[in-house]
């Protein structure tokens, strides 16, 4: 009896141990006083190093602050890579992650969306002396695009034909196009010009149509938390309603910035 005892005692606690999700993590956090937010720190202008200060600041990082805010916590910033998102998140070494995550079905299957907090089309660039115009021209060519992103499956989808070759971040896959050492670079749109108002003067690039996708991005969370889930929508939902949503768009994105783009989308529940 004894043994069985013991036997059953130490599995539940591998099984806790083994499973990071919590029963309520809404209320854990809140108890705790502590929320950690996965973000990326190496996409500017969404999450990012400010090089004066050393803070990690952007889009997704003030999505981060008005959620710690919401639950009353001291927010904990969490750098990932593109790659380990969903991992990171899976794994319960952070509550949920706003980090340019992308919409996808094959994401859908293992993790819950918010609504969306933004949308960005997805696009491919080459080097102007490449000559290439469409997404067709790079069939059979190497292209560059981020480990474990959204670009990187759409340019399968989008040109069968074409070699892609993954980096851990931005520059370097970005690099790699400028270099010569793949012909084409995938990514959104908006890291895309910002790259590109960056090498104008040395090595000019050129956007290839058509889009790859417009794709939503959404707060990542397990699917085993609802009441996490219910919360982050309807702050989600309130700061659209106040106008905070357009002011963080405005103050990374908008007119004063190099950007200089209109807010077209809002903040509703993602249509997969």
């Amino acid at each position: 009896m004894k043994t069985s005892v013991l036997t059953l005692v130490a599995s539940a606690a591998l099984m806790l141990l083994g499973n990071p999700a919590r029963a309520d993590q809404l209320a854990d956090i809140k108890s705790k006083g502590v929320f950690v937010c996965g973000t990326l720190g190496t996409a500017e202008p969404f999450s990012f190093s400010n090089t004066k200060t050393r803070e990690v600041e952007g889009y997704d990082v003030d999505f981060c602050r008005a959620l710690a805010k919401s639950l009353g916590a001291q927010l904990e910033l969490k750098l990932i890579s593109v790659a380990a998102r969903i991992p990171e998140l899976q794994q319960g070494r952070v509550d949920l992650v706003i980090a340019s995550l992308g919409w996808t079905a094959e994401r859908a299957e293992q993790i819950a969306f918010s609504d969306q907090y933004f949308v960005s089309e997805q696009k491919m660039a080459a080097r102007k002396d490449s000559g290439y115009k469409s997404l067709q021209d790079v069939s059979g060519k190497r292209v560059s695009a981020l480990k474990g992103s959204s670009s990187e499956l759409l340019v399968r989808k989008a040109v069968p034909g074409a070699t892609t070759i993954t980096f851990q971040d931005p520059p370097s896959a970005f690099l790699a196009m400028l270099q010569g050492k793949v012909d084409a670079f995938a990514i959104g749109e908006l890291y895309l010009e910002k790259y590109r108002l960056q090498s104008e003067s040395t090595v000019p690039i050129v956007k290839l149509e058509p889009s790859l996708a417009s794709e939503p991005w959404g707060i990542g969370m397990r699917k085993s938390e609802p009441g996490l889930i219910k919360h982050v929508n309807a702050v989600l939902q309130a700061m659209e309603k106040s106008g905070e949503a357009q002011q963080i768009f405005d103050k990374w994105l908008g007119s004063q910035t190099i950007y200089k783009m209109k807010r077209s989308f809002k903040i509703e529940p993602i249509k997969g």
